[in-house]
């Protein structure tokens, strides 16, 4: 499977969205150069306050552009950075991804997956009832399915842009589907 990078975010300082950058810088082991939730402990601003040891499985939060593309067809105007995304993707199907799928970012960067991005209230705050609509029924097994994309770990950095060129790399089997992180 491959796909291309469709925006870069990073910032600073916790806030729910994040800022278009032309490049982000991804170190090994860290996340995102120069982003709050960089590091290789938990940086969620929550969890942090009673599990501030454990590693750092959230360095970068990925979402898929095609979500943008449903939630307008609800009535969501919703852009790349808005939910708080490091890097956009267009393309790729991030959430029929299993645990530890290797993603290759342009000419150096690697991210491991690790799981699904644990959608929060603050999403109501952004935009009233858009939670309830990036959540869906799994028929098969009659749970819940988050959309709101997939958080990796970064094995390998180097300099990501638009329109870089993402390529997937499955784990061996057997292979463990996403969950919550």
């Amino acid at each position: 499977m491959t796909g291309q990078v469709a925006a870069v975010c990073r910032n600073e300082g916790y806030s729910f969205s994040k800022p278009h950058r032309d490049s982000i810088r991804l170190l090994t082991g860290l996340g995102v150069e120069g982003d709050v939730h960089a590091g290789e402990t938990i940086r969620h601003q929550f969890r942090m306050t009673y599990e501030p040891d454990l590693p750092n499985l959230r360095q970068v939060h990925l979402m898929h552009e095609e979500l943008f593309h449903e939630l307008a067809l609800k009535g969501f105007k919703v852009s790349a950075g808005q939910l708080g995304e490091n890097v956009t993707t267009r393309g790729v199907d991030l959430l029929g991804l299993p645990t530890g799928a290797l993603l290759h970012l342009g000419e150096q960067a690697v991210l491991e997956v690790t799981g699904l991005r644990n959608p929060c209230a603050k999403i109501n705050d952004f935009r009233k009832g858009l939670l309830g609509e990036v959540f869906a029924m799994d028929p098969s097994s009659g749970e819940f399915t988050f959309k709101c994309g997939v958080m990796a770990v970064v094995r390998r950095g180097g300099t990501v842009r638009p329109d870089d060129s993402i390529e997937v790399e499955p784990p061996p089997p057997p292979h463990r589907p996403l969950e919550r992180v």
